[in-house]
């Protein structure tokens, strides 16, 4: 697959040609220019260069925010243009994300950071995850795992969430000279700015990230595209719509899944878990840790304990965007079997007694109220529901609590 990429997000303007195994060629401009001087004349010359003809591409991968308003019209404008010439689809990739996938490889947290001005930063949290290409080979390969899509924040709220993770981050983007002291003074994490080959946006990133996004179906026709600033595209929203119907998969957690669950576990508890103690937890050879994910994406998670012949639930939560989409049942069913297989015979766990939606939930799922804990909960203050099942010798009936 070939397709011709082009980035205009930010103070660099960048255009490339990039196939499956090869970048053919790719052209860099950071210098006091504005876009619309530089960015169709790079193109001109990068195709007389390589003697490529426009036609022969399969579409254009276009970066699409965050970033400058000016630049992002500009480049959408350059890439709607062409592909209404060339009768060529356009491949929506934000500008964060292909930024962190420059850093092929790295297994710290990837922290692309863009300056959006009164403290705050567009931004994206990223990693690598080893896995093996194939069962029966030794060869290896790195996913591209988004930990949190791109978003714009303060610089203090940025900090709070990397040293939640408790991990080594790697900085890249525009806003690492605006940012750098205020990063060093309030992290408590190891950190690393990316030298300047690769801190700002690169078109072979972008292209790259293209085909992969193209292969998932994420492009649209370059009539539907619209240049607007940080906007949802219509292939955008079709992906979130594919997210929302996609079936949940339960999985074992693993040691790559922490800064995720922990994350999570930010979102939605007043008394989150850090990260050190969700891996602590997977090293327990008494804790039963399931992952759950839609599409690729994580989507919530289930830990528990096990003792003689019962299991204590002691986290189970869903993301936000995903809940009422049948997670839940899918942790608690995957549960079930587990505990079915290894002879436990009872589920426990206790609720907030003010949560009304999760104690339905359980019931649903055949769970029953055994007692109350008085002001069991702090931040704020409240009973704690006790609530039990016993589990199922035949059939799972957990059934759909969702």
């Amino acid at each position: 697959m070939r397709v011709l990429a082009i980035d205009s997000s930010g103070l660099t303007a960048t255009a490339a040609i990039v196939e499956d195994e090869q970048t053919v060629a790719e052209y860099t401009i950071n210098y006091k220019k504005t876009h619309s001087q530089t960015l169709l004349p790079m193109i001109d010359e990068m195709v007389r260069m390589v003697e490529i003809d426009l036609s022969t591409i399969d579409a254009i991968a276009v970066s699409g925010g965050p970033g400058s308003f000016t630049g992002l019209r500009i480049g959408s404008a350059t890439a709607k243009g062409l592909g209404l010439a060339l009768g060529k689809p356009l491949v929506h990739v934000p500008t964060v994300d292909a930024m962190a996938y420059s850093v092929y490889g790295c297994e710290d947290i990837i922290c692309p950071i863009m300056d959006a001005r009164r403290s705050q930063v567009y931004t994206g949290i990223y990693t690598f995850v080893p896995e093996r290409a194939a069962e029966d080979t030794e060869e290896m390969r790195y996913r591209f795992k988004v930990v949190r899509v791109q978003m714009a924040v303060s610089v203090e709220e940025l900090i709070r969430r990397l040293n939640i993770y408790g991990k080594r981050v790697v900085f890249l983007g525009d806003g690492v000279p605006v940012y750098r002291e205020r990063l060093a003074e309030g992290l408590k994490v190891p950190f690393f700015f990316a030298p300047s080959y690769m801190n700002r946006q690169r078109a072979a990133a972008v292209g790259a990230l293209g085909i992969r996004y193209y292969r998932e179906g994420w492009y649209e026709t370059a009539a539907e595209h619209k240049p607007e600033y940080l906007r949802v595209s219509q292939a955008e929203r079709e992906r979130a719509q594919r997210e929302k119907n996609a079936v949940p998969e339960v999985r074992k957690m693993t040691m790559e899944d922490g800064a995720a669950v922990a994350e999570m576990e930010h979102q939605l508890f007043p008394d989150a878990w850090s990260e050190k103690s969700v891996l602590e937890t997977l090293a327990q050879p008494n804790a039963i840790c399931l992952m759950a994910e839609k599409a690729g994406r994580a989507a919530g998670y289930l830990l528990a304990y096990t003792a003689t012949d019962e299991a204590e639930i002691a986290r189970i939560a869903v993301a936000k965007e995903m809940q009422r989409q049948g997670v839940a049942s899918a942790l608690l069913k995957e549960l079930e079997v587990i505990c079915r297989s290894g002879g436990i015979r009872k589920i426990l766990l206790d609720v907030r007694a003010g949560n009304t939606a999760a104690r339905a939930l359980y019931v649903k799922a055949g769970f029953a109220e055994d007692g109350i804990r008085q002001r069991f909960y702090e931040n704020p203050t409240e009973d704690a529901i006790l609530m039990s099942r016993p589990v199922e010798t035949g059939e799972d009936s957990a059934g759909e609590a969702e």
